[in-house]
């Protein structure tokens, strides 16, 4: 597989990016609903919450390098098969899923700094917390935060859908190119 997207598909740069997200966000999602409900004795109490966040955050730093290379790196065609209204779709789709996910982790990066502490990621390094002291910043940022995150997940779901719909109903290319192949 070449490292670069081509005419006709997909780059191995691109396929692990997709991909990545695609896993940090489902990991995160599980982690997300399953901290809510660990009580204040839990050994995962305060665990739990610090790596959501820096994942979050690691997530962050690769949807950047995505976004840029979505910008850089030239784009497969649309397929032939492909009408108006499914490219117009696959566009717009695509766009929420990236205004969804960046509101996603900018509301997250809301509720972590609310208090005015940094967030340590993986005692790593930290990030600063920028703006804080708005008014019930924790909990608004918390009920937006969680809003995104089922859109999200419906989102994505409609995006696997229209993939497998594609696949087997349609029997075009278009996750096969996701994959890092050509066509059928």
């Amino acid at each position: 597989m070449q490292w670069a997207n081509s005419a006709s598909r997909y780059g191995l740069v691109s396929v692990l990016l997709h991909w990545l997200v695609a896993l940090a966000v489902f990991g995160l999602f599980g982690l997300g609903l399953w901290m809510v409900g660990l009580d204040y004795y839990s050994s995962w109490y305060r665990t739990a919450p610090d790596l959501h966040k820096s994942v979050g955050i690691l997530l962050f730093a690769v949807m950047l390098l995505r976004l840029g290379w979505r910008l850089v790196a030239a784009q497969p065609a649309a397929l032939a098969s492909h009408d108006r209204l499914t490219r117009l779709a696959a566009k717009a789709g695509h766009a929420l899923l990236y205004l969804l996910l960046f509101a996603l982790m900018g509301s997250g990066y809301l509720i972590s700094t609310a208090d005015g502490r940094p967030i340590e990621v993986f005692g790593l390094f930290s990030v600063p917390a920028t703006l804080t002291g708005l008014p019930r910043q924790e909990d608004l940022a918390g009920q937006v935060h969680e809003y995104l995150a089922w859109g999200l997940m419906a989102l994505v779901a409609v995006h696997a859908l229209a993939a497998l719909k594609h696949h087997w109903l349609d029997r075009d290319a278009t996750l096969l190119r996701m994959l890092g192949r050509g066509s059928r």
